[in-house]
């Protein structure tokens, strides 16, 4: 019997947690309509459909979504009928989403509100179908500051424009802050994942995460800008200075969600650049396409190495 507060206690106890979700009104409804999904606890067997799923990826992009279903079918040795991953969500547009064995993978699209809407439905969908003992990573692409391109980011904690571990949101005209701190075990365990593959440098750090692509991050290349390049050196040094070391769009709203229902997460993201030496991502497809496996084949190995010691 394990000790309490000791590792193997702490993991028993992570594969026992249930989601909890912070919505009293749920538990009232006679059905829960996951419209963005075009799934329904009234139509759907979400327990029979996702009821083993242990391990929720999710990514901006479907199509780098499906590809890393592919890639986890064939680290997992299983078998895809006719080669392809179905798509779950196929009677909507807005997101995708892949089941592999335990593995989930889902496309969140770009920004925080585009991350909320997904997780909400995420988040209920899991609940519904009783999962337990379930990990989600958020996997991206992000700018990285003081990093080489093609570096991966293991987020400690997402903080907002100000440099503070928090997300600030307007519910009915009042102003509610949740905090954004990240499963601090995940983040060790994906640190020594990457050591395993000592295949890429691999940094833990803090992530910024803004409200859009261009003036938020500070860019000088949008079709609006009121600053200059020097006030943009000032600012990406003082988040340097600041624990950050690159910066992305849905990492803030990630952590919150989960963290409120009891979610272990983490976020892993590989820059593009070093946004202390410019603002277009000017590397060849190929390189990118390179960069942007590298966050996929660390999961892919935690996820392997996790079901091997469950």
């Amino acid at each position: 019997m394990a000790l309490p507060g000791t590792n193997a206690e702490q993991k028993e106890d992570r594969r026992d947690r249930l989601i909890q979700l912070c919505n009293p009104n749920i538990a009232t409804m006679k059905e829960d309509i996951l419209y963005h999904f075009n799934l329904s606890t009234s139509t759907h067997d979400l327990p029979a459909m996702f009821g083993d799923v242990k391990f929720v990826c999710v990514g901006g992009s479907p199509s780098r979504m499906k590809a890393f279903s592919k890639y986890m079918a064939t680290e997992l040795g299983l078998d895809l009928p006719g080669g392809e991953c179905p798509n779950i969500c196929v009677g909507t547009d807005r997101y995708v989403m892949f089941k592999v064995g335990p593995v989930l993978s889902v496309s969140h699209g770009m920004g925080i509100p585009s991350m909320a809407i997904m997780l909400h439905e995420l988040l209920k969908m899991l609940y519904h179908a009783r999962c337990s003992g379930v990990t989600a990573i958020r996997i991206g692409t992000s700018g990285g500051i003081g990093l080489e391109p093609g570096s991966v980011v293991i987020t400690q904690q997402a903080v907002d424009a100000c440099f503070q571990p928090q997300l600030e949101q307007v519910v009915l005209g009042k102003r509610v802050v949740r905090r954004t701190d990240l499963d601090a075990r995940l983040v060790r365990e994906l640190m020594q994942c990457s050591a395993d593959l000592d295949d890429f440098p691999t940094v833990v750090g803090n992530t910024l995460c803004t409200l859009d692509f261009y003036e938020g991050q500070g860019r000088l290349d949008g079709a609006l800008c009121c600053y200059t390049e020097q006030d943009k050196q000032e600012y990406l040094r003082a988040a340097h200075a600041a624990g950050v070391r690159n910066i992305e769009m849905e990492s803030s709203v990630f952590a919150a969600m989960c963290s409120a229902c009891g979610l272990p997460a983490a976020v892993v993201c590989v820059t593009l650049l070093d946004r202390l030496q410019g603002d277009q991502i000017c590397s060849p497809h190929e390189v990118l396409d390179e960069y942007q496996q590298r966050p996929q084949r660390l999961v892919g190995h935690f996820i392997k190495k996790s079901l091997a010691g469950a």
